[in-house]
């Protein structure tokens, strides 16, 4: 479980981001980092059972530091108002289809997948879902899936088919997409529950056939 103190810390950091306020509440943000830590650590342990490409993975190599690359973004505040942490079979600085979870007051989530691929990766995955679509539309319509995840989100799609593919395609509304990702909104009252361990685990597991799937077409 998430402690109330990290959400009262992230909410305050979100009204004053800048390295004063945070360095004066530096021993909270490490308490709060470290319970953060144990929670991840106890979901990798989950995945491991249920993945086990994710066997080389440490919970502190998941997770994402606070500090933000302003370098080339118009905001510049210095940190983020969230925990995150990517478990994938490269680690999160590899590009690849993995499991994430977001940590933000009011705004939490489970997710997975792969969010905007380049280009080289992007058609791999095109053609991989045009070739096996009947597989692909099978994992995404079990059950397990629809139980966690409506369907795959449709935050970037193109407007016309992408080049190769014709208007009558059956897969078009998935060869449209620009990220292959699933979403699942978490609340506050379930971030405090004793079972949100088991929670996220579940549904990472829900996706894992989907996750598999993204990650053979990169091979």
């Amino acid at each position: 479980m998430i402690s109330k103190q990290t959400l009262v810390f992230l909410k305050g950091l979100k009204k004053n981001n800048n390295k004063e306020w945070l360095d004066a509440h530096r021993p909270t943000y490490e308490q709060c980092r470290g319970e953060y830590q144990v929670f991840v650590g106890e979901v990798l342990e989950g995945l491991k059972k249920i993945d086990p490409t994710l066997t080389n993975l440490e919970a502190k190599k998941c997770m994402f530091r606070i500090n933000r690359d302003i370098r080339f973004s118009k905001n510049k505040d210095p940190y983020k108002t969230n925990f995150g942490s990517y478990f994938s079979k490269g680690g999160k600085t590899i590009q690849c289809a993995g499991y994430y979870f977001h940590v933000e007051p009011g705004a939490s989530f489970i997710a997975g997948g792969y969010w905007m691929p380049p280009s080289p990766d992007l058609k791999k995955i095109r053609s991989e879902i045009d070739y096996c679509f009947d597989e692909f539309k099978q994992l995404i319509k079990t059950k397990s899936f629809r139980s966690s995840f409506d369907d795959l989100d449709r935050e970037a799609v193109l407007s016309r088919p992408p080049q190769g593919y014709d208007v009558d395609n059956p897969a078009l509304e998935y060869l449209k997409l620009k990220s292959f990702t699933v979403t699942a909104a978490v609340s506050d009252e379930e971030l405090m529950n004793k079972a949100l361990v088991k929670k996220v685990v579940h549904h990472f597991e829900s996706m894992k056939p989907f996750i598999h799937f993204l990650n053979r077409a990169l091979d």
